[in-house]
C-alpha cells in the first residue's frame, strides 16, 4: 500500500519562503536568503520601519507580514530601480517616500502570485489574497486574521539581503494538513517568468497611462485655444 504524502503547515510556510527569496533575488538581481530556523510566536504584528500584510482565504485562511528595515527596504527598492533602467538621481533618499512603498508592494504582490500559483500546482487548492498593504511605520501594530482558528499556528522567519540588511516573514494560520489520495503531476513554473510577466504588464500599463494623459493634455489644449478663438 502506497504510504499517503502529507502537506504541513509548515511545508506551507517552506513555500511561501521559497517564493519570498526567489521572487525578490530575481527582482533585485541580488542574493536573499532565509533563515533555515523557524521562530514560534504567539501574534503577528507590523514593526517599524516599513511593514506589509496579505490576507488569504479559500483552501486555508492565513495572515502573511513582512517587515523591513529602512535600510533593508532601501537596498530592495534601489536594486530594483537600478534594474529597471533608473539612475541614482531618479531614487528616493528615504524610505518614508510613496515610491519607496509603491515599489516594495509591486514586489510583494509578485510573491504573492508566485506563492499562490505554485499552492494552486502543488497542492490542487485555490486561495484569493487581498492586495498587499504597505505602511511606513513608526509603532508596532498588532495584527489578527478576522476568522476563528481553532488551532492557530504563527511563526517568523528571519531573511537577510546581499548586504546583510534583515528583514522579516511571519505566517499565522490554521494548523493543517493536506493529505494526497492519488497521484497527480505538477507543473513547474520559473520565477524569472512570474518576474517578467509582472514587468511587461507594468511596463504595458505605464505606456496607456503616458497615452492617455497625452491624450488628456491635448484635449485641454484644443479647448483652449477654442476658448481664446484660434
Amino acid at each position: 500500500m502506497r504510504k499517503n504524502h502529507t502537506i504541513t503547515t509548515d511545508d506551507i510556510l517552506i513555500k511561501l519562503c521559497h517564493s519570498l527569496a526567489d521572487v525578490l533575488s530575481v527582482a533585485t538581481e541580488s542574493q536573499i536568503k532565509y533563515s533555515p530556523m523557524v521562530q514560534k510566536i504567539n501574534k503577528t504584528s507590523l514593526k517599524p520601519d516599513i511593514g506589509c500584510f496579505v490576507l488569504f482565504d479559500g483552501g486555508f485562511t492565513g495572515l502573511v507580514v513582512t517587515n523591513f528595515s529602512a535600510s533593508a527596504a532601501m537596498e530592495l527598492y534601489k536594486n530594483y530601480m537600478l534594474r529597471m533602467g533608473f539612475t541614482d538621481s531618479d531614487l528616493a533618499i528615504h524610505h518614508t517616500a510613496d515610491d519607496v512603498a509603491n515599489i516594495l508592494g509591486e514586489l510583494m504582490n509578485q510573491v504573492v502570485g508566485d506563492f499562490t500559483g505554485k499552492i494552486g500546482r502543488e497542492l490542487k487548492i485555490s486561495i484569493t489574497q487581498n492586495q498587499p498593504k504597505m505602511l511606513a511605520l513608526h509603532k508596532q501594530i498588532i495584527l489578527s486574521v478576522d476568522t476563528n482558528l481553532d488551532r492557530p499556528q504563527v511563526r517568523r522567519v528571519s531573511f537577510t539581503t546581499a548586504n546583510n540588511h534583515i528583514f522579516y516573514l511571519e505566517l499565522a494560520m490554521d494548523k493543517t494538513e493536506f493529505i494526497q489520495l492519488e497521484a497527480f503531476e505538477v507543473d513547474e513554473q520559473d520565477p524569472d517568468t512570474i518576474f517578467e510577466t509582472a514587468y511587461d504588464a507594468r511596463q504595458q500599463q505605464n505606456q496607456l497611462t503616458s497615452n492617455h494623459s497625452t491624450t488628456d493634455n491635448n484635449s485641454d489644449n484644443q479647448d483652449l485655444l477654442d476658448q481664446l478663438g484660434l
